[in-house]
């Protein structure tokens, strides 16, 4: 295992390499986020409250430096909200309470979103990438979040490292492989919130034998963000 930054919690330094700007604005004071229709809009100001300023910052630097990074594609730069963010959001009314560890966290989804809406929950960001770990380093610092810790490693290589009250991952695997390697990192009252697609019923089904041998039990739930986006499908593997 290679832990990019240990079990301390990232320093939370405003500023950060990633932009002269904390928000990730350029120095013409263009916003990265200018061309995505849902950035400003009542009902997504309204979705996520006293956070959505803090979540913006994180979509800013994702839209500057994203596509550069090779973290997200061209054609998603117009629909950070929908695609990304908001999609991300739709999970956390089913985290319950304690750590949260983002497996596979990439881009920093949901692990950052998460971090941004809840600045009291510790959450863990689990990468193997090194050029990722450092973007996922950079970007909380930037963004002032001190309740990140970043690990460098695959998910079963931090077993003996973090103990996660919830395993989250968002385009990871598919759920019996997630269940093989993520299972091991779970409290004994822990649970896992996985964001799927579409073919999230035939994933659990395919899952079961999986499921049954690390003692958890699945459930899909519809989890809509705003009015007249597709809702998010959620699966949350929790103790039989």
């Amino acid at each position: 295992m290679s832990v990019d930054e240990g079990p301390e919690p990232a320093s939370g330094v405003a500023g950060g390499s990633l932009s002269s700007d904390p928000l990730g604005n350029d120095p013409l004071g263009n916003d990265p986020l200018g061309n995505d229709p849902l950035t400003d809009d009542p009902a997504v100001v309204a979705y996520f409250g006293v956070r959505y300023a803090a979540v913006r910052a994180f979509g800013q630097l994702l839209a500057e430096q994203g596509e550069l990074r090779g973290l997200i594609g061209p054609r998603e730069l117009g629909r950070v909200w929908e695609r990304h963010l908001l999609n991300s959001a739709a999970v956390v009314p089913f985290l319950g309470e304690g750590v949260v560890v983002d497996i596979g966290s990439g881009a920093g989804l949901p692990g950052l979103v998460i971090a941004s809406m809840e600045p009291e929950r510790r959450v863990v960001l689990v990468e193997p990438m090194e050029r990722r770990t450092a973007w996922l380093r950079e970007a909380a610092e930037t963004l002032g979040l001190d309740n990140v810790t970043v690990l460098r490693g695959r998910a079963e290589e931090v077993r003996d490292v973090v103990e996660a009250n919830v395993v989250t991952a968002r385009a990871v695997a598919a759920i019996d492989k997630l269940v093989k390697w993520a299972a091991p990192l779970l409290a004994s009252d822990g649970r896992m919130a996985l964001l799927k697609g579409r073919s999230a019923a035939e994933e659990l089904e395919s899952a079961k034998y999986s499921l049954r041998r690390a003692g958890l039990v699945g459930e899909l739930h519809s989890a809509p963000t705003v009015s007249g986006l597709e809702a998010t499908t959620v699966v949350i593997l929790s103790r039989a």
